[in-house]
């Protein structure tokens, strides 16, 4: 087995071997509001679950050059924000997003994604999504090396609101096949959901 030393090797290297070995991935399409009001939508990869008790999620924002991405300064801003699981269905429109667009403009229109009014926060959520997280900011800490700019931007936020489409939602819980949720892998590769087995925990 070969051992490398993630401080003799590149940032860019560091990236290839994390995103080649934790998979498969959730991705959280998440949208956010400018000060301008712009509605701001991006995938993240780096992204999970927190806690269940309150639930909350947390999605790490890299940075490019100590520069935050408009999500995170968005979010930090205004501190509300939406996640929305990434399924077979709207992942050709989810991938568009990805593209760098300026804060002034809307990567839900370049989709042709279409803005759902939210119930407890401002920020909207998408249509396409079987299901969308309303979340308020709970944590926000800048995360790099000691001597340098931060590397990333890594938000907490706590889950206030639920929307789950009712073809999937059934005796409180969801159907995973019906979800169709789809992960990252690298370079432009996704995943669907494949074989299902089940192992029962010991006692």
């Amino acid at each position: 087995m070969r051992a490398i030393d993630p401080n003799t090797i590149s940032e860019r290297d560091n990236y290839k071997f994390l995103i080649g070995s934790i998979i498969p991935r959730p991705i959280a399409f998440v949208t956010s509001l400018s000060e301008e009001g712009v509605l701001n939508g991006a995938p993240f990869s780096y992204f999970n679950i927190v806690s269940s008790q309150p639930p909350m999620v947390s999605v790490s924002i890299q940075r490019s050059n100590g520069k935050q991405k408009d999500t995170a300064r968005n979010i930090v801003n205004k501190k509300e924000f939406v996640i929305h699981i990434v399924d077979d269905q709207n992942v050709g429109q989810i991938n568009q997003t990805a593209a760098s667009l300026s804060p002034t403009e809307s990567e839900i229109e370049l989709a042709s994604l279409t803005p759902m009014e939210s119930r407890k926060i401002n920020v909207p959520g998408i249509k396409e999504a079987k299901i969308r997280l309303e979340c308020v900011l709970e944590h926000a800490l800048e995360l790099g090396d000691k001597n340098a700019q931060p590397g990333c931007d890594f938000l907490i936020g706590r889950v206030v609101q639920y929307h789950i489409e009712e073809e999937i939602y059934e005796d409180g819980r969801i159907d995973p096949r019906g979800l169709g949720a789809v992960s990252r892998l690298a370079g432009n590769d996704y995943a669907k959901i494949g074989e299902i087995f089940t192992k029962e925990r010991p006692k």
